[in-house]
């Protein structure tokens, strides 16, 4: 995989798309757990009775497995080469595991909503919680990687590479 200076515009669109999807869908998440158990008290099934909260994590995985094709394909700029080893190492577990929450989170609500598993509906609302966590993490490190280590690394989510 290659190792480019900076993200390409697709990548950073993906980026802020993909945001702006796990906050909104967090923030319309509100009356879920209403809207399953009148899915399973009238048997419906398939794509019926789908709420907004439903199409917009099916959107976020879609999206986030889009982001990781590209970003296999494209490559993604290494950690800063003069941050402390520890904190290009928590840049790494952090990224990893916000990808694996973006994925496992929505597939979760879709076993729950589809499924109709009750049990795996708790298991997808602590992800979710865990996940604006991680989110509220990675947004605050980033803003303070310049002040910290002298990088600008939030610059490389709205300025393109060449």
């Amino acid at each position: 995989m290659p190792n480019p200076s900076g993200y390409s515009i697709t990548q950073i669109a993906l980026h802020w798309i993909t945001a702006v999807l796990i906050v909104w869908a967090y923030f319309i998440s509100e009356g879920m757990g209403k809207a399953l158990d009148a899915r399973l008290t009238s048997g419906a099934t398939g794509t019926s009775g789908n709420t907004a909260h439903v199409w917009v994590g099916g959107a976020v995985v879609a999206f986030v497995l889009i982001r990781l094709a590209v970003r296999i394909r494209t490559g993604a700029p290494q950690p800063e080469p003069h941050a402390p080893t520890s904190v290009q190492r928590a840049s790494v577990w952090g990224h990893r595991v916000l990808y694996a929450l973006m994925i496992a989170t929505p597939f979760l609500g879709a076993v729950t909503w589809y499924g109709g598993i009750e049990m795996t509906g708790e298991v997808h609302a602590v992800l979710g919680n865990m996940l604006m966590i991680f989110v509220a993490g990675h947004v605050i490190m980033a803003m303070l990687h310049q002040p910290l280590f002298g990088h600008g690394v939030l610059s490389r989510m709205f300025t393109p590479r060449n």
